[in-house]
């Protein structure tokens, strides 16, 4: 079949495509940025790839004709704290207005489970979302999810940054909310299992795994399976703005994604059908099963994404990052340095592992100091870490910075900064010809303080980058 995947490079996009590819599928991958599609070399060479904005203005014939099915990850939840409902339905309807240009039969949109009156923002949006969709023409598979566990995903690295970190919780009344969690492998078996099915066709189906439990059963279900020892004590007076400053502060979240985590978690998320379960003859994980098939892609550094890779983590949208991709040389403050690399390749390769686990590889404590300043600042810190330990893609987070190119042949990384800074900041790396290595940070500072900011980190700037080009270039 020809498969239109919107959202390609998004959390459950990213998982999505390699396993139609792999059933022999042809798939156009809808996304704003071409050079933010995090996949391999291999992968974007078996697609079709275009550049569509959805909540633009629809443009006439772009998509292709032969579309048999669609699937529709598109999500705006975070994308500001106010307005993504409006957004959502603007996404949604221009969706339906580019698909009737199309021979599109069936489309698929993972939704939330909406089964309480008394809704969150973010679920009542989802909602509104299913209402439109369902007017678009076609037949339409909704499959409606509550919590995800998987490696990467946020719900996940929430729970996994809380129970690592904090032996002892002070929580809210929240966490005695009630869910249904569901491993992501099991979420991928319904995304796919529906795909051509008439019986799932102009209907909307709930999935969940074999335990209903609470929040805190989840953190408590968490420590068990890691050896954890975990006391956790409820409170009445902390707020959901407290709330999410603590989410914020303890974990890798942005203060956005943490605020609408916070309003959604009061409502309970529990399938009331199991339908789809028994039409594709899926047995969903248990909910400790499914953080040990987490664990197991974790350890063997095979984690395919992650949600800190998407928009919803950065400063900036994608389009924002696309004008940043071209480095400006007036009115900036550089610091350039350069060294020859005993081995090109060593060096190269030490390159694409920098940040995250693998630190700075000089003065990690003054990287790290950093990062806390920058998260008390309302930035988003040092916590979002690398999806992988030595692997990098254009679009992907790596700690405070995005990585705007990633090109191994040419053998240049591009960092843009998304710390709290006043002006904007570019880290390239790159390794000519003759084994040097190039070095350059660039600044642009905005106004008299941005001027001031460079200065005094001036000094700083100068050992903490020759000692971290230093250590590139040992073998």
């Amino acid at each position: 079949m020809k498969i239109l995947l919107t959202g390609a490079n998004g959390y459950i996009g990213m998982r999505v495509l390699p396993l139609l590819l792999d059933e022999g599928h042809d798939v156009v991958c809808a996304v704003r940025s071409a050079d933010r599609l995090s996949v391999d070399k291999e992968i974007k060479e078996q697609i079709e790839i275009i550049e569509v904005d959805l909540l633009d203005e629809v443009k006439p014939n772009l998509f292709p004709k032969d579309i048999d099915a669609a699937y529709y990850l598109v999500h705006s939840m975070t994308s500001s704290n106010s307005n993504f409902s409006k957004k959502e339905q603007t996404t949604a309807e221009n969706f339906n207005a580019y698909m009737k240009g199309t021979n599109v039969k069936q489309v698929i949109f993972l939704s939330g489970i909406v089964n309480e009156d008394n809704l969150s923002e973010h679920l009542e949006s989802r909602k509104n979302v299913e209402s439109i969709l369902y007017n678009g023409g076609y037949n339409l598979t909704v499959i409606r999810a509550g919590i995800i566990v998987g490696s990467g995903s946020a719900s996940f690295e929430i729970i996994r940054d809380l129970c690592e970190k904090l032996p002892v919780m002070i929580t809210p009344k929240w966490v005695n909310t009630k869910c249904q969690p569901i491993g992501i492998r099991d979420v991928l078996k319904f995304l796919t299992g529906v795909l051509g099915k008439p019986e799932t066709y102009n209907d909307s189906f709930d999935i969940g795994g074999p335990n209903v439990i609470s929040y805190k059963g989840m953190m408590k279900g968490y420590a068990k399976v890691r050896g954890l020892n975990l006391t956790i004590i409820n409170v009445p007076i902390m707020t959901p703005k407290l709330s999410s400053y603590w989410l914020y502060f303890v974990t890798s979240t942005s203060y956005k994604l943490a605020a609408n985590l916070v309003d959604s978690m009061r409502v309970n998320v529990i399938a009331k059908d199991h339908r789809l379960q028994d039409i594709l003859a899926i047995e969903p994980h248990t909910y400790e099963e499914a953080i040990e098939m987490a664990f197991v892609k974790i350890e063997q550094n095979q984690v395919i994404s992650s949600w800190k890779d998407s928009k919803v983590s950065s400063r900036y949208s994608q389009k924002d990052l696309n004008k940043y991709i071209k480095v400006p040389k007036y009115g900036c403050l550089h610091d350039n340095q350069s060294m020859k690399a005993d081995d090109p390749e060593k060096a190269l390769n030490k390159i694409w592992a920098i940040g995250g686990k693998n630190g700075w590889y000089y003065a990690d404590t003054l990287w790290k100091i950093r990062g806390y300043i920058d998260k008390l600042s309302g930035g988003v810190g040092l916590r979002r870490g690398r999806t992988s330990l030595d692997k990098i893609n254009s679009g992907d987070s790596l700690d405070f910075w995005r990585v705007l190119m990633a090109d191994k042949e040419e053998r240049r990384l591009l960092l843009f900064a998304e710390m709290r800074i006043p002006g904007e900041a570019w880290l390239e790396f790159y390794i000519d010809d003759d084994g040097v290595v190039h070095q350059n940070a660039t600044f642009r500072p905005k106004g008299l303080k941005g001027r001031l900011y460079w200065y005094s980190m001036l000094p700083f700037h100068y050992f903490i980058f020759n000692g971290m080009l230093t250590q590139i270039c040992k073998a």
